[in-house]
């Protein structure tokens, strides 16, 4: 697979039992016709805290691609068939953000090597996310890459994409994005619950990341470092 540029991290706040139905449809009716134009979905997620969202990643070229795609499907025959079954699961589905890799880094590059099959789910990922102060984000992406990093990693996280916010228009307006926000954003790979516990663990122990480290980054963002724990569905690319 062909690397991308552009990432989607969409979160949809959905009414009470809407998860499932609208996971089912998603895998049944979404998945290949969005593929089929270009378009890779990274990942599909239930969040383990919030029994009413949906969480996922698709990825795009370019956004060039990316407006022609979406322009694409959500004028497709598959959407005007099943697109109101899946809007009547949904409270809010604007709370997008548009991002773009970090320089030097390949976002799931393991998703590039796995086959998209319906598969017992496995792994627990967490996306991070740091709103930070605007023309911060190369700044703190550079200091992340050199300092965090390497705790994160050594204490058993497979970071898996790091991400910074996309500046580019949004071309399909169709579909909001959250505009005007400077965002950082990392994705962790862990075996199960108990491997990231440990992963917790170790990190408390860690006095660079729990004293110098955790502490910098942590007071470069205006609120407080959201950590959504996820779990992929079965036919997620993004899993262990």
């Amino acid at each position: 697979m062909e690397s991308h540029a552009v990432f989607e991290l969409r979160r949809y706040r959905l009414h009470p039992g809407g998860r499932e139905p609208l996971i089912g449809l998603f895998d049944k009716e979404f998945v290949e016709p969005q593929e089929a134009l270009g378009m890779r979905i990274e990942g599909e997620f239930r969040d383990l805290d919030d029994p009413d969202a949906f969480v996922w990643v698709r990825s795009f070229a370019n956004m060039e691609a990316r407006t022609e795609a979406l322009a694409g499907f959500y004028s497709s025959a598959v959407w005007k068939e099943h697109g109101p079954s899946a809007n009547e699961t949904m409270l809010n589905s604007d709370n997008v953000l548009l991002l773009k890799p970090v320089a030097g880094t390949r976002p799931f590059s393991h998703n590039r090597t796995r086959e998209r099959e319906t598969r017992q789910i496995k792994g627990l990922v967490t996306a991070n996310i740091c709103s930070l102060a605007p023309n911060t984000q190369d700044a703190f992406a550079t200091y992340f890459m050199a300092e965090a990093l390497p705790i994160l990693e050594s204490a058993g996280a497979r970071v898996a994409a790091i991400f910074i916010t996309e500046r580019n228009v949004n071309g399909f307006p169709r579909l909001p994005v959250r505009d005007g926000e400077t965002v950082f954003v990392w994705f962790e790979l862990h075996e199960d619950e108990d491997s990231f516990s440990r992963h917790q663990g170790r990190l408390s122990q860690d006095m660079k990341w729990t004293h110098e480290v955790y502490p910098r980054m942590d007071s470069q963002c205006w609120r407080r470092i959201e950590v959504s724990r996820l779990t992929p569905t079965p036919r997620s690319l993004c899993t262990w």
